[in-house]
C-alpha cells in the first residue's frame, strides 16, 4: 500500500498521482488534503511518514508547493527516509543508494507528466544494499542518538 498526502499546494497533483497508481493496480491510502483551502504541510508529512515508518504502508508520496517543507517534516519521524526529487535520476538514486521509503515532489516545480515519470522510476528501482546499507545504519544511529527519549 502506498501512503499519499499533500497540502493545499499539492492536492491537484495528488489527484493525478492517485489515478496513476490505481491504474497500475496499486492500493493507495490518502491522508489528505482534498481542497485548495490553506492547511499546514507538517500535518500531512507527519501522517504519511508515521504510516510508512510503522509499516502500515510500504511507501509514501508527499506533495506540497516545492516538496521542501513536507519532506523536512516527514524526515523528523524516525524510520522515514523522505527524498525530494525533481527528476527521474534523483528518484533512481534515492532508491538505489538511500532506500528512500518516501518521495516528495513540488507541484509548483514539477509538472504532472514529469511527476508521474519520477514516481514510476522510484517505484521500479530497488535498493542496492551493500556499502549503502552501512550508510543507512549510520543514519539510524543518528536517529537513535537524537530521537530517543
Amino acid at each position: 500500500m502506498i501512503a499519499i498526502g499533500s497540502d493545499h499546494a499539492g492536492y491537484l497533483l495528488k489527484a493525478d498521482i492517485i489515478k496513476f497508481l490505481e491504474s497500475k493496480g496499486l492500493e493507495v491510502k490518502d491522508f489528505g488534503t482534498n481542497c485548495p483551502d490553506s492547511v499546514d504541510y507538517p500535518d500531512y508529512g507527519r501522517a504519511v511518514a508515521e504510516a510508512v515508518a510503522s509499516k502500515e504502508c510500504e511507501k509514501g508520496i508527499l506533495i506540497c508547493g516545492t516538496g521542501i517543507g513536507i519532506s523536512i517534516a516527514a524526515n523528523k519521524v524516525p524510520g522515514a527516509r523522505a527524498a525530494l526529487c525533481t527528476d527521474s535520476y534523483m528518484a533512481k538514486m534515492c532508491r538505489q543508494h538511500n532506500d528512500a521509503n518516501i518521495i516528495a515532489i513540488g507541484e509548483r516545480v514539477v509538472g504532472p507528466g514529469l511527476a508521474l515519470d519520477i514516481i514510476e522510476t522510484w517505484l521500479e528501482t530497488e535498493f542496492l544494499g551493500g556499502r549503502h546499507q552501512n550508510r543507512l545504519d549510520k543514519i539510524s544511529d543518528i536517529e537513535k542518538k537524537y530521537f530517543t527519549k
